[in-house]
């Protein structure tokens, strides 16, 4: 496979490309991809699971007025034959043969050999099979960068998970609120309040709204936010203390949710409080630098750094703060770098203050940057505060 000029030919603004659907938006990239890269078709293999090919599913969906949860649990592989406008889709269920040989075979009845753009990730199988049809590989990132900005569909998609996402913040919060301190240590109902039992009362409240945890509920999450709790998994949490909640669960569809809240039982103010002014400070700012215009994902970040720096946190390594969008995947693209945060793009943003020690305070949510015009808004979530009482009083 060649990789050459992968993103160089791939300069297409996809700030202009239509969002109406996924199947519109998608083939139009792929369109304009395919002509400046002098490519016959575009090819994409792998399972269900692989967020790129959930993507083209989606836009098979839309063409074909149709579900292909028949397929949920086959290797698929997809092409679209830019010449024609047309996908093609084979399934392990449909062909004989491994899906990527069968796809290859009918792509070479349509078009004489000639490049065909792919995944930098496509399996090693699948190269091959292409190649014995005498089609050369060349990867692109068409996928990756059709998926940055999402189509109204996927916001209402979205925004469904974040709401189970609230649902189980809300259902740790209530647990907390209604906490008791026996012995410098958090009980409820007679039992020590500790990381593994927030999970699961988090992850419950997940399920109940219609979503999956799928893995990324965490709590005291490290800098890395790795799951460092289970390695106290069952050591009970102290009042006055900050407790990180973190979780990211998946909708029906595949589509994340994204929700961090800081919660302190019995806080007696401090460098807490001031830290989580100068966090719930930052949001309003890049609210309102996104609504002005289209930003990178640095300059995000930095705008969320210096808001809470001003409130007195110098030391270098005291504030983190993270941008990256949200989708088929916890983090995707715009993620990094000079990766724009353009019209209908929803990113996960948080800022992070350590507080003491390895304790940190953390927040973070969901934000839709509108079309040309409109606000950049926040998906609902629940209250920012660090009282647990004050998320169960929306």
């Amino acid at each position: 496979m060649t990789d050459a000029d992968s993103t160089a030919g791939d300069a297409v603004d996809t700030a202009t490309a239509p969002a109406g659907d996924v199947a519109t938006r998608l083939e139009s990239l792929l369109t304009d991809t395919l002509e400046r890269r002098d490519a016959a078709a575009f090819v994409h293999v792998g399972t269900p699971r692989d967020p790129g090919i959930r993507y083209c599913r989606s836009a098979l969906e839309d063409v074909e007025g149709r579900s292909t949860a028949d397929r949920e649990r086959t290797l698929t592989a997809v092409a679209f034959d830019g010449d024609a406008g047309e996908w093609i889709a084979v399934t392990a269920a449909d062909a004989s043969s491994h899906p990527a040989r069968a796809l290859a075979s009918r792509l070479a009845d349509r078009v004489d050999g000639g490049t065909v753009l792919t995944p930098a990730r496509l399996p090693h199988d699948a190269a091959l099979y292409l190649e014995e049809a005498d089609f050369e590989p060349a990867s692109t990132d068409v996928l990756e960068r059709a998926r940055a900005a999402k189509t109204p569909a996927e916001r209402e998609r979205i925004a469904a998970a974040q709401t189970a996402a609230a649902a189980g913040i809300r259902r740790a919060a209530a647990l907390l609120a209604d906490a008791t301190v026996a012995d410098g240590r958090l009980a409820a109902d007679g039992e020590a309040v500790t990381p593994a039992h927030l999970r699961t009362v988090i992850d419950e409240g997940v399920v109940a709204a219609g979503a999956f945890p799928a893995g990324n509920t965490v709590v005291n999450p490290d800098p890395g936010h790795a799951p460092s709790s289970r390695d106290a998994a069952d050591e009970p949490l102290r009042p006055a203390e900050p407790i990180v909640l973190e979780t990211a669960p998946r909708g029906p569809d595949g589509y994340h949710g994204g929700l961090v809240r800081t919660l302190v039982v019995d806080g007696d103010g401090g460098r807490e409080r001031r830290a989580h002014v100068g966090a719930t400070q930052s949001f309003r700012s890049a609210a309102a630098m996104l609504t002005a215009d289209a930003e990178s994902v640095t300059a995000v970040e930095a705008d969320l750094e210096a808001e809470v720096r001003a409130f007195g946190f110098e030391d270098p390594d005291a504030v983190a703060t993270r941008v990256g969008g949200v989708g088929l995947e916890p983090r995707e693209r715009p993620l990094a770098g000079g990766d724009e945060i353009g019209p209908g793009s929803v990113v996960r943003l948080e800022s992070a203050v350590r507080v003491d020690g390895d304790r940190w305070l953390r927040i973070a949510d969901l934000l839709v940057k509108g079309d040309a015009g409109e606000r950049a808004t926040y998906l609902a979530a629940p209250s920012r505060s660090l009282e647990p009482r004050a998320l169960l009083e929306e």
